[in-house]
């Protein structure tokens, strides 16, 4: 099968270039630099040469903060790019899977969110999001939309990278304790989607929609810290565990309102016969692979 992914230098990009590795399947990986997909002339033209069977769209801005003040570029990305792959697929009439984010709410709510709940993103970055949902969902029939959150791997700046960082240069670091959320291991993400690829290919009654797929357990990111540390410990990454402190977020006030709630109800992932993220596992692998 011939799988187009965008955003290859991305989080996800890199993990599913890693699950797709060894099969037979030809894959098309390209970074904004190679397919803008923001362009529907480029996009019509590299997609009509390459003929994909399925198109996986992992590209996104996710400058949250700058979002605020970079409103246009965060809609051509999140918005109208996914439009764009949106209208090729619809016109090839073959799958677009698409990811969106846990920004989609406004992350009030105390239970987790369920895929059909009301969406009311606070920032630019969830609104941009959201319209690439839509515009997804409008257009193409066949459709596979996977809402995450929190997402860290071995590749590119994440919060996992961050906390062995800052863990190796301080004694003690304050962390935010009062915003909730699932973390996603981005190769657990990218194992998903190439499930989905393998059922679509071997003719299964896929369930288009929107899903969650994320972590299995939520936690806060002062819990998400936690963890860290103490896999590393036991690892030997790092010889010293810091102290945590839990802080308030109003500690460290950001240009975009960060939702302080956002676990996602994910039984849904049940009728694409997936599972949620054992993140736990995910983390191991990242921390073992710290400065390696």
């Amino acid at each position: 099968m011939r799988i187009l992914i965008t955003g290859k230098n991305g989080q996800l990009g890199r993990s599913l270039q890693d699950v797709f590795a060894g099969t037979d399947h030809q894959i098309f990986a390209y970074a904004s630099g190679e397919l803008d997909i923001t362009d529907q002339d480029q996009v019509g033209k590299v997609l009509t040469r390459d003929l994909p069977d399925i198109i996986v769209n992992a590209a996104a801005y996710t400058a949250v903060d700058k979002a605020e003040d970079e409103h246009e570029k965060a809609f051509q990305v999140n918005a109208n790019g996914a439009e764009n792959l949106a209208i090729y697929a619809q016109l090839a009439n073959i799958p677009l899977i698409h990811i969106s984010t846990d920004y989609v709410f406004d992350g009030n709510g105390v239970l987790p969110y369920k895929t059909d709940d009301a969406t009311h993103p606070q920032g630019v970055y969830g609104k941009s999001k959201l319209a690439g949902e839509r515009a997804v969902t409008e257009t193409a029939i066949k459709h596979i939309v996977f809402r995450t959150s929190w997402v860290f791997s071995e590749y590119g700046h994440n919060f996992v990278k961050t906390m062995l960082r800052l863990g190796e240069e301080r004694n003690q670091l304050g962390v935010v304790a009062d915003q909730y959320g699932c973390p996603t291991y981005a190769g657990d993400l990218a194992l998903a989607i190439k499930s989905v690829c393998h059922q679509y290919e071997q003719q299964a009654a896929l369930s288009w929609g929107v899903y969650h797929f994320c972590g299995d357990l939520a936690t806060s990111w002062h819990g998400f810290a936690r963890s860290i540390f103490m896999l590393a410990e036991q690892e030997g990454v790092l010889g010293n565990r810091p102290a945590l402190n839990a802080i308030e977020s109003s500690t460290f006030p950001t240009s975009a309102e960060r939702p302080a709630f956002s676990v996602l109800d994910t039984h849904s992932l049940s009728e694409l016969n997936l599972v949620p993220s054992n993140w736990l596992v995910g983390l191991k692998k990242c921390v073992v692979c710290f400065n390696k």
